[in-house]
C-alpha cells in the first residue's frame, strides 16, 4: 500500500467534518430524544403520569421514524433539509437526517433506561407527597445517570456509523472521501486509511463513555 498517493490534508479536512457532524447532530438527538424518552416512561402503564393513548401515539411514533432505513431517510428528507438549512449537500445538509435518524433511537433508550430505575425509588418519592416534575429530575434521571451515559455513547457510535453513510449523497465527512475517492477513484489506500479512522474514532467514545458509566455508577 502507497501511503505516499494519500491527500493527508483531505483526510484531515475529512475527519473534522466527520466529528462535527457527529458532535452537533448528538446534541441536538439528545435535546429532542431526552424529553420524548422521558414522555414515553412517565406516560406508560402504571407510571407516574399514565396516558394510554399519548404513550400510544409517542410510541408509534418513534417506532415509524426507527424502521426507515438511514440511506432512505437520507434520500427522503432531502426537499426538507434544503427548506430547512438550504442545501443537502456538505456537513450541514447530513445534520437533520442525522438527528431524525438518532433522537427516536435515543428516546427509546432513554425509556428503557428509566424502566431499570429501581420502582422503590419512585415510590418513597410519592409517599413523601413529591411533585412528579422533582421526583423525574430530582430522583429519577439522577439514579439513571450511569444508564444515560451509556445510551448517549450507543447514539453518538450509531451517528459515527450513519455520517459516514451520508457520503452516499455528498455528506462530507470520511464517508464521502471513502466513497469519491476509495471507491470511485479505485484508491485503496484512502479507503484502508477512513475504515482505519472511524474505527480508531468509534474505540475512543466507547473507551470514553465506558469510563464515564464506571465513575459515576462508583458515585
Amino acid at each position: 500500500m502507497d501511503l505516499s498517493v494519500i491527500d493527508w490534508s483531505d483526510i484531515g479536512v475529512a475527519t473534522w467534518e466527520t466529528l462535527v457532524m457527529t458532535g452537533v447532530s448528538l446534541f441536538f438527538a439528545i435535546l429532542l430524544g431526552l424529553p420524548l424518552g422521558i414522555l414515553l416512561f412517565v406516560t406508560a402503564r402504571r407510571q407516574l403520569l399514565e396516558q394510554g393513548f399519548v404513550y400510544a401515539v409517542l410510541s408509534f411514533v418513534v417506532n415509524v421514524l426507527r424502521s426507515v432505513p438511514f440511506l432512505i431517510l437520507l434520500i427522503v428528507m432531502i426537499p426538507v433539509t434544503v427548506i430547512l438549512i438550504g442545501t443537502s449537500l456538505g456537513v450541514e445538509g447530513a445534520i437533520p437526517p442525522l438527528v431524525v435518524g438518532t433522537a427516536p433511537f435515543f428516546a427509546r433508550l432513554v425509556e428503557n433506561v428509566l424502566r431499570e430505575v429501581d420502582r422503590g425509588v419512585i415510590e418513597a418519592c410519592q409517599a413523601m407527597g413529591i411533585r412528579t416534575w422533582r421526583i423525574i429530575f430530582g430522583a429519577l434521571l439522577p439514579e439513571a445517570l450511569p444508564g444515560l451515559i451509556a445510551a448517549v455513547t450507543v447514539t453518538a457510535i450509531t451517528l459515527m456509523s450513519y455520517a459516514a453513510m451520508s457520503g452516499v449523497i455528498g455528506g462530507g465527512g470520511l464517508g464521502d472521501l471513502a466513497i469519491r475517492f476509495g471507491y470511485q477513484r479505485f484508491q485503496t489506500e484512502v479507503m484502508v486509511i477512513t475504515v482505519a479512522l472511524l474505527v480508531v474514532l468509534v474505540q475512543i467514545i466507547q473507551y470514553s463513555g465506558d469510563r464515564l458509566v464506571l465513575y459515576f455508577t462508583r458515585k
